[in-house]
Parts: structure tokens; C-alpha cells; sequence
């Protein structure tokens, strides 16, 4: 994907969001809600909620390489060190990256754990950060190893990393946005008028948290909706890169060998790059929250063909 498809999808994420913040904002202020909101009206708190919104997601993103080298221990390989294993593995993630057409080569890093993991960081094509886990390079064939990181690096050349944070941003505006009004019109169904008159918040403060939390969870089911989309396509553009007998055998060796309390173990430790790691596992209604299909759908997806 080139600059020019990038801008263009930042450019229309982003107009959505307005568009429909706006279309909100219109619908509400003919039905006089506006009326009832204090000085600035839905307006102000619509780009109150925008800039909130999107700021938080995207501070996220630009400190996310930072954060993966601290909470994870990230170390970094450099490209000329002189141990055989880590030099292939640096030399097979900048292949995969020129055959991806990244403009830059990414970072390359190694962290200790038994979690048989990798994950795919960084605020922009060019600042972005593969990295893998010694229990993953320890367990895994070199072949495996490529088909897993021929996946990570297909995150970074669909510029996944900010298609999240942006969706991020849009569901963080629209939950500020609605708690809040949400919270206004019901505190001020349940509020005499003489409360009304004097304006107490309280009521108004406890709901909208209630509300922020209710309309955060609804949000994180389209979130992760759309996350276990995008595994399938980085699924597709590793077995591009590597071969797709390469990813298939590398997702086989994963669903062999992922071991789930590990991982929900690291997740909580590891939120702000959790989304674009290679595995991940769910069953039941838990799987409405995963950020990963179940690995057996994305092997038959590609034995099909499916690219």
C-alpha cells in the first residue's frame, strides 16, 4: 500500500467519523436536546469527545514501540551482531520487508518468554518493531518461524497499526460522546425540578461512567471484530511472503503448541501491541472479545486458498 492509499484511508476514516458525529450532533440538536446542555451545547462536547478520542488512541500508537522495548523487555537485534540465529532472523524479517515494499526496514527484536508469540508494533510503516518470542524461536522451525513473520510484517505493510488506532479513536469519541449525552437526558428524567434548577451533578457524573463502561464493551465487540478480520488478510500476505505451506504450518505449529494461560497472562501486561500478535484463543461467548479467529478457521482458510 502505497502513501497516497494510506492518506486516502486515514482521509476517509477520519471524514466518517466527522460525518457522523456531525449527523448526530444535527439529529439531537432538532430534537432540542442541545437546549438542555450547558454553555457550548452538543457541539462542543462532539469535538471535546473527537479530540479526547482520537488523542488517546494515537498517543498509544506513538509511544507503542517504547512501551513493547519496557513492558516486555524487549531487547533489539542489532544488524550486524554476530550470533548465527538472531542474524538469520534479522536477515529473514528484512527480506520479507522488501518483498512487502516497506519503506523502511523495520526494528527487529527478541524478548524472554515461554509464550509461543510474536507481535508487530510501531506508529507508521517506516518506525515499526517485529519481535518474537525465545520460546517461539526455541519451539518453531526456521520455516515456521518465516510464515510467522511473514504475517507480522504483512500487519505492518497494511498499515494496520494505525487502521486500529483510528477505529480506536472513533469508538473512544462515540463512547464519550454518547455517555455523556445518555447521561444527561436520564439524570434529567430522574431529577425533581428543583434539582434541575440547581444543577446538580452527582447524578449525572455516576452515569456517565456506567454508560462509558456499558458503550465501552459494545465497542470493543466491533474492535475486535474488526482485528479478527485483518488476522485473515495478514494471514493471506504471509503466505504471499513466506509460502503459504509456510503460514499453514506455522499457524499448525501454533494451534500444537499455544498454551492460553500464558498468553492471557501476557495480555494484561501487553495491551498496547496485544492486538497484532500472531495467536490468540477463545471459546463460547469469549470469542465475541477475541482479537483472533480460532486457528483452525485461519489454516482452512488458506488450505482453501483463500488469499
Amino acid at each position: 500500500m502505497n502513501i497516497a492509499q494510506m492518506s486516502k484511508r486515514v482521509f476517509l476514516l477520519v471524514a466518517v467519523n466527522i460525518l457522523v458525529m456531525a449527523t448526530i450532533t444535527l439529529v439531537l440538536g432538532l430534537l432540542r436536546v442541545g437546549n438542555y446542555f450547558p454553555q457550548g451545547g452538543l457541539a462542543g462536547l462532539a469535538v471535546f469527545c473527537l479530540v479526547w478520542g482520537f488523542g488517546g488512541a494515537f498517543i498509544s500508537l506513538g509511544l507503542s514501540r517504547l512501551m513493547a522495548k519496557w513492558m516486555m523487555g524487549v531487547k533489539v537485534i542489532p544488524p550486524n551482531t554476530n550470533d548465527p540465529a538472531l542474524q538469520e532472523l534479522v536477515e529473514t524479517v528484512h527480506t520479507l520487508a522488501r518483498s512487502a515494499g516497506l519503506p523502511k526496514l523495520p526494528e527487529v527484536g527478541i524478548y524472554e518468554s515461554n509464550d509461543v508469540n510474536a507481535f508487530a508494533t510501531g506508529p507508521s510503516k517506516s518506525r515499526a518493531l517485529v519481535a518474537v518470542s525465545t520460546g517461539l524461536l526455541q519451539r518453531m522451525g526456521s520455516r515456521e518461524v518465516a510464515g510467522v513473520l511473514g504475517h507480522e510484517v504483512t500487519h505492518i505493510a497494511n498499515g494496520d497499526m494505525v487502521t486500529m488506532t483510528l477505529i480506536q479513536g472513533i469508538i473512544n469519541a462515540f463512547v464519550m460522546f454518547l455517555a455523556r449525552v445518555l447521561a444527561f437526558i436520564v439524570s434529567q428524567a430522574m431529577r425533581s425540578r428543583d434539582d434541575r434548577d440547581s444543577g446538580g451533578g452527582g447524578l449525572q457524573f455516576l452515569l456517565v461512567i456506567v454508560f462509558q463502561i456499558v458503550l465501552s464493551i459494545l465497542g470493543l465487540l466491533v474492535v475486535n471484530w474488526f482485528s479478527r478480520w485483518r488476522e485473515f488478510r495478514a494471514d493471506a500476505g504471509g503466505a504471499r511472503l513466506a509460502g503459504r505451506e509456510d503460514m499453514i504450518n506455522a499457524l499448525r505449529a501454533l494451534r500444537r503448541l499455544h498454551d492460553p494461560e500464558v498468553a492471557a497472562a501476557e495480555a494484561q501486561h501487553a495491551q498496547a501491541f496485544q492486538s497484532l500478535k500472531i495467536s490468540g484463543q477463545a471459546s463460547g461467548w469469549l470469542a465475541l472479545f477475541a482479537t483472533h479467529p480460532p486457528i483452525q478457521q485461519r489454516i482452512a482458510r488458506l488450505e482453501q486458498g483463500a488469499f
